[in-house]
């Protein structure tokens, strides 16, 4: 199954978005899901039971630990009341939550299905077919039909035969053509729909996000990719046709510093992805604001809970800590007729910002 294979991508992508003793990983994260009994009510992508959302479901413009954070909180009363039916029993810790992440976002990260006849017309309408040949024309190149499968080795293979093709298409008068996300997703549908390349099962593993890091500063990517350039702003990489095709439209534009290794790539990947996450975007100040709004002050600064502003380093630790105290503060909240505030997946940033910094 491609979700098993993805356990190193989550890994390297939850590592970063947690504090630096936390590495979130997949395959934990699944068995937890199981031995937590989240999927008596949960499924994830269609794979579970109905009662509850779907958490490998796509939506929205991306997945973070915080909208998780925003998720659960959300659902706390409706999740608590039912098992507390059930007398089962949720109680995470932070690594617990790190690693379930990585197994919600593995599940998120494909592609949505693309349109294969779409594909075909896209083929020949950004003149792939000038070059390329699908059944082996004399003057034309072939493909690599393997690597169709592993989105890591198709993106590293544009990139290093980019130079030579875009040289080519300047020669012949041909402009080279710019692919969206959409437009790469539904090419590669059509192309590995094609019999060539059915019998190549999908792969996606890439390296870990630290070594990654280090290439990515011998291969003087860091010299470009920095300020308003950096690619920890960059949050549209979400699918592997995000990647592939920022890579295709860039690379005429970006240094060539040699060929890239597989193994290279692999690495590169583990790191650009993980950088999606390491970008905190929140604002202690709204944070502090959201805090009295939603009347956390009551509790935590003025009444009977703990202090937690500047307690909090991530949404893991939020996660874990909401499991663990939910039920009491549900029913305090209830006792004195209060209602269970909603929080915005933004004004989460913000809140974390904010009982991270204690300002």
């Amino acid at each position: 199954m491609l979700l098993r294979t993805l356990v190193g991508f989550a890994t390297a992508a939850a590592l970063a978005a947690a504090s630096p003793s936390l590495n979130g990983d997949a395959a934990r994260g699944a068995a937890l899901f199981q031995s937590k009994n989240c999927v008596t009510c949960h499924s994830v992508a269609g794979q579970g039971a109905k009662l509850a959302p779907d958490l490998g479901k796509r939506g929205g413009s991306g997945f973070t630990p915080a909208s998780l954070a925003a998720m659960l909180w959300n659902h706390a009363p409706r999740m608590w009341g039912a098992l507390a039916k059930s007398s089962a029993k949720v109680d995470l810790s932070a690594q617990d939550s790190a690693d379930m992440f990585a197994y919600f976002y593995a599940a998120r990260y494909m592609d949505p299905p693309g349109d294969a006849a779409r594909g075909k017309q896209l083929f020949t309408a950004k003149r792939c077919s000038d070059c390329h040949s699908l059944d082996g024309a004399a003057g034309k190149r072939g493909f690599q039909w393997d690597a169709l499968a592993d989105p890591i080795e198709l993106s590293r293979q544009m990139w290093n035969h980019g130079p030579a093709m875009r040289a080519e298409m300047q020669a012949k008068g041909v402009k080279t053509p710019t692919l969206t996300a959409a437009e790469m997703n539904d090419m590669l549908v059509y192309l590995r729909a094609l019999p060539q390349a059915k019998a190549n099962k999908p792969v996606f593993q890439p390296a870990s996000a630290e070594t990654g890091e280090m290439l990515f500063q011998v291969k003087g990517c860091a010299d470009c990719h920095k300020g308003a350039r950096s690619l920890a702003k960059r949050v549209a990489f979400r699918t592997v046709s995000d990647f592939s095709a920022s890579m295709w439209n860039h690379s005429g534009m970006m240094k060539q510093s040699g060929e890239l290794r597989p193994e290279e790539m692999k690495r590169l990947v583990g790191y650009v992805w993980s950088l999606q996450f390491a970008a905190e975007s929140g604002d202690a100040a709204r944070g502090g604001k959201v805090f009295a709004a939603k009347a956390c002050a009551g509790c935590h600064t003025n009444g009977p809970g703990p202090k937690i502003a500047g307690q909090i380093p991530d949404a893991y630790s939020l996660i874990g800590s909401l499991t663990r105290h939910a039920p009491g503060m549900i029913q305090k909240m209830e006792s004195s007729k209060q209602t269970w505030p909603a929080i915005k997946d933004g004004e989460m940033e913000d809140l974390l910002a904010y009982l991270k910094a204690g300002k």
